[in-house]
C-alpha cells in the first residue's frame, strides 16, 4: 500500500478490502430524518429524503451536485449541525433523481428541482424572512440561484460554490459531458474513479496523506478516501442509478441564467448576502464560468463577496475543509448582522 505520499492511489479492490471502508459514511444521528411528498402537479408526487441535524437559531440548507446524495455533506454535517449543534441547525437532502429520493423518468429542470426544495423548506417551516442559509455546490448552486429568483426574501446569504449561470459549450465542457456518460457504462471501477478524480480534485490534494478523521484506520491518501466514499455510494442498490444521473445531467447541462437575471438576482437576495466562489483548478465547472458569475452578479465593487481560490479543484468543502467552513461561517455572520427589510 501507499504510505500517503502520493506515489500510488488504492485500487478499487484495494479500497474495499480496507479496514476504514465500512466506515467510511459516518453514522451522524439525525435530529429528524422522514420522507416528504413534492412536487404534485409538477410531475409528481414524488419522494424527496432530508435529515436534520443540530437545533440551533441559524439555518443552513445544504444543496448537493450532480451525482451527489446528502452524505457528502457529512463533514459539513458535522461542523455545523453536531460540533455546534447548538449555534446551527444544518438540512440536507437528496435532490430527485439520487439517494433516498425518487428517481423518476422526466424533463429534469433546475427550476424544478428548486421548487422541491421549497416544498421542503415549507415542510420544515423555514418560511421567515432572511432565515435561511443556502449553500449549493455545482448542480446545487443552479438550483440555488433558481431558489433565489423563486424566494429571495426567505434568503439571508446566499454562497453559490463552483457552479454557473450557463454552461459555455467549449470542447472541455463537450468532453466532460462524455466522460459523465462514459461512467455509467460497466468498465470497471478503476477507471471511474481515475476520470472522477481528475474532473473534481486538485492533483496535489489527491496526494496528500488522508486529512479526514478515521474510525479503524487511515486510508494512505485523500483520493483512496473520496474514492471509497465514491465506490460506497456506486455499489450501495437504489441510490445511484443511470435514469437518475442521467435526468440530473439534463437538468444540469441546459441550466441557463442571463446576464439581465443574474442582475435581478443580485437585487431581489441584495448582492452582500451573495458568495461567489470557485477553484482556479476545477475541471468540472471550468473557472471561467465563476468569473462569468461574478461579473454579471455585478462583480465586488457591487457588494457580492469573491472568493477565488489558487490551485482548488471543484470539491472545496473536501479540499479546504477547515477554510471552507471558516467561510461559510464568516458569511453566515455578517450576513446575519444585516437588516431584513
Amino acid at each position: 500500500m501507499s504510505k500517503g505520499d502520493g506515489s500510488r492511489q488504492l485500487s478499487a479492490a484495494e479500497i474495499q478490502a480496507h479496514p476504514e471502508y465500512a466506515h467510511v459514511h459516518w453514522p451522524l444521528e439525525a435530529n429528524k430524518r422522514e420522507k416528504i411528498d413534492v412536487a404534485a402537479g409538477r410531475g409528481g408526487p414524488l419522494k424527496l429524503g432530508y435529515e436534520i441535524h443540530g437545533h440551533g437559531p441559524k439555518k443552513i440548507l445544504w444543496i448537493m451536485g450532480l451525482g451527489g446524495f446528502m452524505k457528502t455533506w457529512q463533514r459539513q454535517t458535522k461542523d455545523f449541525g453536531h460540533t455546534q449543534a447548538d449555534e446551527y441547525t444544518c438540512l440536507i437532502f437528496d435532490n430527485r433523481g439520487m439517494g433516498e429520493s425518487d428517481k423518476p423518468l422526466l424533463r429534469y429542470t433546475t427550476s424544478e428541482m428548486a421548487r422541491d426544495a421549497i416544498e421542503l423548506l415549507d415542510h420544515v417551516g423555514w418560511t421567515e424572512a432572511r432565515s435561511v442559509h443556502v449553500v449549493g455546490i455545482s448542480m446545487g448552486g443552479m438550483i440555488a440561484q433558481e431558489l433565489g429568483l423563486l424566494i429571495p426574501q426567505r434568503i439571508c446569504s446566499l454562497n453559490l460554490i463552483s457552479t454557473a449561470p450557463r454552461i459555455v459549450r467549449t470542447l472541455p465542457f463537450l468532453e466532460n459531458v462524455r466522460n459523465r456518460i462514459n461512467l455509467l457504462i460497466p468498465k470497471g471501477l478503476d477507471a471511474q474513479m481515475a476520470r472522477v478524480k481528475a474532473d473534481c480534485y486538485s492533483a496535489e490534494w489527491l496526494a496528500r496523506p488522508d486529512e479526514t478523521e478515521y474510525t479503524v484506520q487511515p486510508f494512505p491518501t485523500n483520493g483512496d478516501r473520496f474514492a471509497a466514499g465514491d465506490i460506497s455510494k456506486r455499489l450501495t442498490p437504489g441510490v445511484m442509478t443511470r435514469q437518475g444521473f442521467l435526468c440530473q445531467l439534463y437538468a444540469a447541462g441546459f441550466h441557463h441564467k442571463s446576464a439581465a437575471q443574474l442582475k435581478q438576482l443580485g437585487d431581489v437576495v441584495g448582492r452582500d448576502r451573495i458568495l461567489v466562489f470557485h477553484g482556479t483548478k476545477d475541471n468540472m465547472i471550468n473557472f471561467i464560468h465563476g468569473e462569468m458569475l461574478l461579473r454579471e452578479l455585478g462583480g465586488e465593487e457591487s457588494g457580492v463577496t469573491k472568493v477565488f481560490k489558487e490551485g482548488i479543484g471543484h470539491v472545496a468543502p473536501f479540499e479546504i475543509r477547515p477554510e471552507f467552513k471558516r467561510i461559510i461561517t464568516d458569511r453566515i455572520a455578517k450576513t446575519e448582522a444585516l437588516p431584513k427589510s
